[in-house]
């Protein structure tokens, strides 16, 4: 951990000391140098190419065998300091004229998306293991199938169990279009409990109307187990839990799984954007000479 944490702040200083050489030279030279928006340009887009690299570099054999995480911490400090550098090309002023904005609004969004990407990936797992068991993305909807199929057997056993329509009225009235697609997807990305406690209030209130076997169908029962310790049989109270618990996880992975969406194409865009403008460039350069 000492080694990890020393190696990132010695990139952290690496990373301020390149951006202060940059701009040292970029103030200090700029008027000696005639073609600075050219080299600095020409800079930018060779170190965004390789900033793509990171995405195909299982599928480029050519590439040196280097381990993810450095690969993600190079991409990381080099994408940081494309920033500095975006600034200094355009000389830290505006983008003018729809084909410069564009242009600006995408490496913008890149660099966004990409800041975005790397929060969620250091925090989301994280908070995905305090929610259970790693449950794999793609048999989330199985496992809300089965779930879904579990409380609504159990609402319609109450039926000739407890000879009381209370519970499957509600589950019909609360929990049948609960149980059915996942729910409450923004409250789970801002850790946000309150639509889970609201339902779990309304399961609370409805216990003065049900008898004791709905109470076991509901809210769950402890059984005998011979010499092990009680087992606890699962209503449907506990069910919403798990679902709620489902959700969260389904939410989270989304989002992973959504950034990449977002930020690959973005930056496959800006770099498309970035050949035509190199092709203009060079364009009105040969029309004015």
């Amino acid at each position: 951990m000492n080694a990890f944490a020393n190696r990132r702040w010695l990139a952290v200083l690496m990373l301020i000391a390149a951006i202060v050489g940059l701009l040292t030279v970029w103030r200090e030279f700029d008027v000696f140098i005639p073609r600075m928006p050219y080299l600095t340009g020409w800079v930018l887009l060779l170190l965004m190419l390789f900033l793509t690299l990171y995405n195909g570099r299982k599928k480029l054999p050519f590439l040196p065998a280097i381990r993810s995480e450095t690969w993600l911490q190079v991409h990381i400090y080099v994408g940081l300091f494309t920033a500095a550098l975006f600034a200094v090309h355009l000389g830290m002023r505006m983008p003018t004229g729809w084909f410069e904005c564009t242009l600006a609004w995408l490496y913008v969004l890149v660099m966004l998306s990409g800041i975005g990407g790397l929060f969620i990936s250091r925090i989301f797992p994280k908070r995905l293991t305090t929610r259970g068991g790693e449950v794999l993305f793609e048999s989330i909807p199985a496992v809300r199938r089965a779930l879904a199929e579990q409380a609504e057997s159990l609402a319609l056993k109450a039926l000739p169990a407890a000879k009381s329509a209370t519970i499957t009225e509600f589950y019909v009235a609360h929990l049948q279009h609960w149980f059915a697609a996942p729910r409450n997807t923004l409250a789970h990305l801002f850790e946000i409990s309150s639509p889970l406690n609201k339902l779990l209030h309304r399961i609370g209130e409805l216990d003065r109307f049900l008898n004791d076997e709905e109470r076991k169908l509901m809210f769950g029962e402890e059984v005998e187990a011979g010499e092990e310790p009680k087992q606890h049989i699962p209503g449907i109270a506990d069910l919403v839990r798990q679902k709620d618990a489902l959700d969260y996880h389904y939410s989270l992975q989304l989002t992973l799984k959504l950034w990449l969406f977002v930020h690959i194409p973005l930056t496959y865009s800006l770099l498309v954007f970035s050949l035509v403008h190199v092709v203009l460039v060079f364009a009105f350069m040969g029309g004015t000479s």
